[in-house]
């Protein structure tokens, strides 16, 4: 089931959220229906915040060319234990902040360690892309929009367009 997006500016995005304590057919549904959200949207990750759900669970899946096969990660509990020196700016986007792009620079290799729908450990090293979605989509479990690495200007520019696209939407 497609799940609303929740629109910057809004209170339930700068949270910090909770761990995933078990994993219930619930849960697992709802990693499903974030899948379907992102997949439609289109999008390459998505944090349960931006669905309202306040639990520290992502979905992403970077593969972008056409004819391989995708490659959906479901993560719970996703966390962070190592992050590379060396690193990659890319140009930021966000389901939450539409049609809105920054350069943002990370770490461009981390190791992260999450939960899968079945309740398995994992762990891996990503890099490229993969990298910089982890991180992005971990920042959001943190209360934490690409927007906030910007400078004030730029970051303050970005919140009135969205307030407007929020008008606009309610007018209907």
């Amino acid at each position: 089931m497609k799940r609303s997006i929740i629109i910057h500016p809004d209170p339930r995005l700068k949270k910090l959220c909770a761990p995933v304590a078990d994993l219930s057919d619930d849960r697992r549904t709802l990693a499903d229906d974030m899948l379907e959200t992102m997949y439609e949207a289109p999008g390459i990750g998505l944090a349960a915040p931006q669905v309202g759900v306040l639990e520290r669970l992502i979905v992403l899946d970077c593969v972008k060319e056409s004819g391989e096969a995708p490659r959906p990660l479901i993560m719970f509990n996703p966390e962070v234990l190592a992050s590379s020196d060396e690193t990659n700016s890319y140009e930021e986007g966000c389901l939450s902040i539409p049609e809105q792009y920054a350069d943002v620079t990370r770490p461009a290799e981390v190791d992260v360690a999450w939960i899968d729908r079945n309740g398995k450990a994992c762990k891996e090293t990503f890099q490229g892309l993969w990298a910089t979605c982890v991180q992005h989509e971990i920042d959001h479990l943190n209360g934490k929009l690409f927007i906030d690495y910007l400078g004030p200007m730029k970051r303050q520019m970005i919140t009135r367009k969205m307030q407007k696209l929020k008008r606009d939407m309610a007018r209907g």
